[in-house]
């Protein structure tokens, strides 16, 4: 039971490191359309994200897939660019029931699935370095998964809260505050991308 916790405490400071901020980023962009009463919206949408990333983590993971660490690491930036790109074109839906538009909100859980693969080999990468020779993996893996699950929970609790405060709160429109937090990560993400080496590689 120790070495699970062990590594359900890694799985949760990968996700929450500011040092490697760029899936925290990604989690911010997923959600920065989303208000606290529309919970539910994003439990589905963080679903078909962790549904995404816990399939490559595991196949990955066991080496049943395998792929160029450096094409990852680009990858990863550019979904999270194209996630933030997306909500610039969010606008309020004309009922208040729905969070967004049936059509772009199914598109959402689509990309988050989608994008959630390629974050499952980048999440797989830090794993099998910590794996090593270890015999048994799949209690680390479960274990690791469930931190990275936690660790994305309380991310997504943060955004909602702050974009209650400043929504709620100190009265700053959705639509601007959506454009702030998705200026912000465009960004952050772009600077990224342009110090990605591989990148360099492929532009020589």
């Amino acid at each position: 039971m120790d070495d699970f916790l062990i590594y359900l405490r890694l799985g949760f400071d990968h996700i929450t490191d500011l040092k490697g901020y760029d899936h925290i980023l990604f989690v911010i962009a997923l959600c920065a359309v989303y208000t606290i009463r529309q919970w539910r919206q994003v439990l589905i949408l963080v679903t078909a994200f962790t549904i995404g990333h816990s399939i490559t983590l595991a196949l990955a993971t066991l080496q049943l897939i395998h792929y160029k660490t450096a094409l990852i690491e680009l990858l990863i930036p550019i979904t999270i660019l194209i996630t933030a790109i997306t909500n610039l074109f969010f606008r309020e839906p004309k009922s208040r029931l729905s969070a967004t538009q049936p059509a772009s909100q199914t598109g959402r859980y689509g990309l988050a699935l989608t994008f959630g693969l390629i974050h499952g080999m980048g999440f797989s990468n830090y794993l099998r370095s910590l794996l090593g020779r270890e015999a048994d993996i799949i209690k680390p893996l479960l274990a690791f998964n469930i931190g990275l699950e936690i660790g994305q929970l309380v991310i997504v609790s943060l955004v909602l809260i702050l974009a209650f405060l400043m929504t709620g709160v100190f009265r700053i429109n959705r639509l601007h505050w959506i454009q702030i937090v998705s200026g912000v990560v465009i960004g952050m993400t772009i600077s990224l991308i342009m110090d990605n080496e591989y990148l360099r590689e492929l532009l020589k």
